[in-house]
């Protein structure tokens, strides 16, 4: 009986140890669980960051002069004329282009001042570059009709390359243009002050964008709907006037406070400077008011003077916020040398046998495009 009940005791023991290491199990398994649902939760709110680059050249004007010279046996190729400059563009993840003459193609016979009509092979030089998307927008839209803007359409869809600013027809034009990379979604819009005097087609208003701001503030309405930036091509301002006029500036500031994030302005065919604008809501809206002239057979110095605008965007993303910042603008410029066959070369390159006092030139030109943002860095 003495041993049964040792035995029962220990029995009874071995039970009570058990349940002391059983609870101390589970207590630190809800101990762990606990831990892990607070990691995760801290988790949760840890902001994720992406980023991407954007880029922007100037007009495409391309005179008679230009595509002559750019003939070849079977067509025209363009490229020789920009592949001193091409390699800024390579690792650039979007890139846009004032695509100022109509590429209507020999068919509809070429052409060029005062009315514009352009070999397609432009086109191939503008892929090649790895241009995204082209704003068509401007005082040369309408240059040659219907026919050559629908042809140009056509080769820009086949070349897999969107447009903005002239369209098909209403449901075109109702199509917010967005591209997404790196899980940041950015829409491009494009509007011109005017056609030349030539009349819209009654009934076709698709076919060219004008500066109306009833339909700017419901065209950024829906992109800022559809997207996480807003980027504006803005066909204004005084033909080679080096600083932009107070309807620039005041159109600017009305797109600013319409949430527009980056402007890139165009048609003085000369460098006006970049700034920031401060919007109603105190952010800040990126504006170039004006990107010169990229490749064109105007003569004269500050005409043959363009470049590569260059921003990062970041987009910083957690439980409770998402934020757009613009940072790092940096500007190439770029000179044509219409004695050389139209090329292309960064004027940081340039020697005094190619223009005389090249690097006093440059440094004027720094001057100018950061005289109201000191903070613009140049590609060295």
């Amino acid at each position: 009986m003495v041993i049964l009940k040792r035995f029962s005791m220990l029995f009874i023991l071995i039970l009570l140890v058990g349940c002391q290491i059983n609870e101390e199990k589970q207590a630190q398994l809800f101990k762990e669980r606990e831990i892990d649902e607070v990691t995760k939760e801290r988790m949760d709110w840890l902001p994720e960051t992406y980023e991407l680059t954007i880029a922007a050249i100037g007009d495409l004007l391309i005179h008679d002069r230009v595509y002559d010279e750019a003939r070849t046996e079977t067509g025209f190729d363009f490229m020789p004329m920009v592949d001193g400059i091409k390699d800024y563009l390579t690792d650039v993840d979007i890139t846009t282009a004032n695509q100022e003459s109509m590429i209507g193609g020999e068919e509809h016979g070429l052409s060029s001042y005062p009315q514009f009509n352009s070999p397609q092979e432009v086109g191939d030089m503008v892929s090649e570059m790895g241009v995204d998307i082209v704003n068509l927008a401007n005082n040369h839209t309408l240059d040659r009709g219907e026919a050559v803007i629908y042809s140009a359409l056509d080769y820009w869809d086949e070349l897999g390359i969107l447009y903005t600013g002239s369209y098909r027809n209403e449901e075109d034009q109702a199509e917010i243009r967005v591209i997404e990379k790196n899980n940041i979604s950015v829409s491009f819009l494009g509007y011109s002050y005017g056609t030349n005097g030539i009349p819209i087609p009654e009934g076709k208003d698709y076919l060219i964008n004008l500066i109306d701001q009833q339909q700017i503030a419901q065209d950024v309405e829906r992109a800022k709907e559809s997207s996480d930036v807003v980027v504006m091509h803005l066909h204004f301002g005084d033909e080679y006037v080096r600083m932009p006029n107070m309807f620039q500036q005041e159109l600017v500031q009305y797109v600013a406070d319409l949430g527009v994030d980056i402007v890139f302005g165009h048609h003085p065919h000369v460098l006006q400077p970049t700034d920031w604008v401060e919007s109603e809501d105190g952010q800040e809206t990126f504006v170039i008011y004006s990107l010169g002239n990229f490749l064109s057979g105007q003569d004269q110095h500050y005409r043959q003077i363009g470049g590569i605008m260059e921003l990062t965007i970041k987009k910083e993303v957690s439980s409770s916020s998402e934020t757009i910042t613009l940072e790092s603008p940096q500007f190439l410029p770029t000179y044509v040398d219409i004695d050389d066959g139209y090329r292309m070369f960064p004027m940081k390159d340039l020697s005094d046998d190619r223009l005389a006092e090249a690097d006093d030139h440059y440094q004027e030109i720094k001057e100018h495009m950061s005289q109201w943002m000191p903070e613009l860095d140049f590609f060295e």
